[in-house]
């Protein structure tokens, strides 16, 4: 699953998985809901990450803020089961639809996107949006 050289045309259509992780070896991967669509969180992952999400079926994730690599749902039992997961054009993101089992964010909200951007254009302000 390393990065390989790939030319453009080889890595936008052919069948070969070879993620693009950047200089610090991250991948972005955007989790949403199977059944809703709605996105539950963007995060980063390694290639251990990734490795551990493909064989075990479980999201895991890469903690910037704590160094380490981090099973979703390890402390609070909120597993993401993979449903899917797909690839952009250029192999440098993730879309995982996974069913979550409870809350997404740490805050306890179903989503980590639990508010909206608000306001009279001068000063923005956040809004909870209750899911």
């Amino acid at each position: 699953m390393a990065e390989q050289s790939l030319s453009t045309a080889e890595r936008e259509k052919g069948t070969l998985f070879a993620p693009r992780f950047d200089a610090h070896g991250l991948l972005t991967a955007v989790v949403v809901d199977d059944a809703s669509g709605e996105v539950l969180v963007v995060a980063h992952m390694t290639e251990e990450a990734l490795a551990k999400t493909l064989e075990t079926g479980k999201v895991h994730f890469w903690s910037r803020s704590r160094g380490s690599l981090w099973l979703k749902g390890e402390t609070s039992g909120h597993f993401l089961a993979v449903a899917e997961i797909r690839v952009d054009c250029d192999q440098d993101a993730l879309v995982i639809r996974a069913v979550p089992a409870g809350p997404t964010c740490h805050t306890g909200a179903r989503s980590c996107f639990y508010r909206r951007i608000a306001g009279d254009g001068q000063q923005p302000v956040l809004t909870r949006i209750d899911t």
